[in-house]
């Protein structure tokens, strides 16, 4: 009788076990409540939530793994505000970040779906449009890429009262993609490493690698303003102690955080603090839709909230700072035909807004066709694997396991000879101590793009090259290097021989990266008209101008161009403010 006894309490004890632990984990406290676990697959893996339910309502959610990109956390903090707001999964993805904001929003449909709860009794107008204000202030800057961000910082800093506007829920813009660096000359970094460089010779480089189609006047402000540039961001809280070179370069000037870490997403986690710091009104997923303007004088803009609201943002002085256009492949086939099909680089946001937001004031337009495909580019996926690999040691062979380029040649000119290759890619091939020489290859390690093999044999065997042509071209490479001298193409840098303990293989081809042209500016930062008059009250930084990167941007001189620019356009919207 104990024994039977005992048996119901286990029993008993089991069954409320299993109803715990119902809905894949859940704790479901009644019909409609409970704890309840959903996934979905994201952009770069799986993301796990905990849904808590009580009474119908979704009243927490809980992001448990994610392998997302560290730009995209604010994503998640919106997307889960309004599915709580809303009290229902079904609501829209947030612009400029759809796959990540999709694969949130389905794990929590799946968590819901287990709960077996219906929420719709719950659900609310989630984003109806309501009446807004207008409002007013000293400078408006519109986009939160690195050039707007530090843009709003100088005017703020400056004594203006600022207001950023980013069209997105991200901030950063393309700004977050960018990894290799940024180019300064005669800086303290290059002088504690010993590095000779100067002025002159980054003029040289810059207008040389734009084949002299660039301004020389903008050219000349980037060259001898970018080391003051580099202290400016230092002091702000950004690491760039660490310098490499890149494609065109002469010497040795790409400053990057210690270890050669990708610089982008470190300059947005630090200007983005600092915006923060500063109490600069930051509005995001609020787009400009007009430019205000009283004949030849800026007074403002109009914006379009995430809800539908449209309000004016009066202001004495307006920063455009919306980037390039380099993720809308229409615009880019219209101004460069023979670019259709290709794919990009770019993030969503860099659709070339500001060109017909522009367009009544006559602003003048510089080197539209000029746009520039990255030859390491992993095909399909669209992941841009740095130019810093190459410029730390590593070399490009064919599917004959043979080099066929200059490695550091300007990045038209290895694209082009790229293209030329059979299959239209090419792989690139590092070993050991590149990777150990840059942190920035550890996110290719950790999303599965690379290639390995502990012998070159191995890795040729893995990537179906000829294994003693591939061995061939490692060893003759290595004895270049030993040399100081590249016998074949030239090259004008070569670390360190490729003899380390593994080897490393991902396959390449170009991408649209950057687009050269756009908005005429002066060295003030203003927009100039094709009349040739500055229209007073406007100005723009950043890739959204044309002018100063020519036929060809060099590597590292898109990080010095929009913090630089930045910083003039947002001093001088601040000095006309007040």
């Amino acid at each position: 009788m104990k024994y039977l006894k005992k048996l119901g309490v286990f029993l008993l004890v089991g069954m409320m076990i299993m109803s715990l632990t119902a809905c894949g984990g859940a704790k479901k406290a009644s019909s409609n409540s409970g704890v309840f676990a959903g996934e979905a697959k994201g952009k770069n893996g799986i993301i796990k939530v905990n849904v808590t339910i009580e009474d119908s309502k979704i009243t927490k959610i809980d992001v448990l793994e994610n392998h997302e990109s560290d730009f995209t956390k604010e994503v998640f903090t919106k997307v889960v505000d309004n599915i709580i707001a809303a009290n229902s999964a079904e609501i829209d993805t947030i612009s400029g970040a759809t796959l990540t904001s999709s694969a949130i929003i389905e794990a929590v449909a799946d968590a819901v779906k287990k709960s077996g709860i219906d929420l719709s009794a719950g659900k609310s107008s989630n984003g109806q449009a309501t009446k807004v204000e207008d409002v007013t202030t000293d400078v408006v800057v519109v986009g939160s890429g690195g050039a707007g961000m530090t843009a709003a910082i100088q005017a703020k800093e400056d004594g203006a009262d600022v207001i950023l506007i980013e069209k997105t829920a991200i901030v950063g813009g393309n700004t977050n993609f960018a990894t290799g660096g940024l180019n300064a000359a005669e800086t303290k970094a290059q002088a504690a490493k010993g590095i000779k460089d100067s002025v002159e010779l980054f003029i040289k480089d810059t207008m040389t690698g734009g084949k002299n189609l660039n301004d020389s006047a903008l050219v000349k402000v980037l060259a001898e303003k970018s080391s003051e540039t580099v202290d400016w961001l230092t002091a702000r809280g950004a690491d760039l102690s660490d310098v490499g070179r890149m494609g065109g370069a002469s010497v040795d000037r790409t400053h990057r955080p210690k270890g050669g870490a990708a610089v982008g997403a470190h300059l947005v986690e630090v200007l983005s603090k600092k915006v923060k710091e500063l109490g600069v009104d930051f509005r995001l997923e609020t787009k400009a839709i007009e430019v205000l303007h009283n004949g030849n004088k800026v007074t403002g803009i109009k914006v379009e909230d995430g809800k539908g609201n449209q309000y004016t943002i009066n202001a004495k002085a307006v920063v455009i700072a919306t980037g390039g256009f380099g993720a809308n492949l229409d615009m880019v086939a219209k101004y460069q035909p023979a670019l259709k099909g290709y794919g990009t680089t770019n993030g969503p946001g860099a659709t070339g807004d500001a060109v017909d937001l522009l367009e009544k004031l006559d602003v003048a337009l510089v080197d539209m066709d000029q746009i520039q495909t990255h030859p390491t580019v992993a095909p399909g996926k669209f992941k841009l694997i740095t130019e810093a690999v190459r410029g730390n040691g590593a070399i490009l062979v064919n599917r004959q396991g043979k080099r066929f380029v200059n490695e550091l040649g300007t990045r038209d000119a290895v694209s082009e000879a790229e293209l030329a290759q059979e299959g239209k890619t090419a792989f690139l091939v590092f070993d050991e101590n590149v990777r150990k020489s840059l942190k920035a290859i550890e996110e290719y390690v950790k999303t599965g793009l690379l290639v390995e093999g502990k012998t070159p044999k191995e890795l040729a065997e893995k990537l179906g090259v000829n294994p003693a042509e591939f061995e061939k071209t490692i060893n003759t490479y290595n004895t270049y290097v030993q040399a100081k001298t590249d016998k074949e193409f030239g090259r004008p840098d070569m670390k360190a021989q490729l003899n380390g303990s593994n080897f490393y293989a991902v396959e390449v081809a170009p991408a649209i990266h950057h687009t050269m042209g756009g908005i005429k500016i002066n060295t003030e930062a203003q927009i100039i008209t094709n009349s040739g008059k500055a229209i007073e009250g406007i100005f723009a930084a950043g890739e959204v101008t044309g002018g100063v990167h020519g036929a060809n941007r060099l590597g590292g001189n898109a990080v010095a161009d929009i913090t630089t620019f930045g910083r003039i356009a947002g001093a001088n919207a601040a000095k006309l403010a007040k």
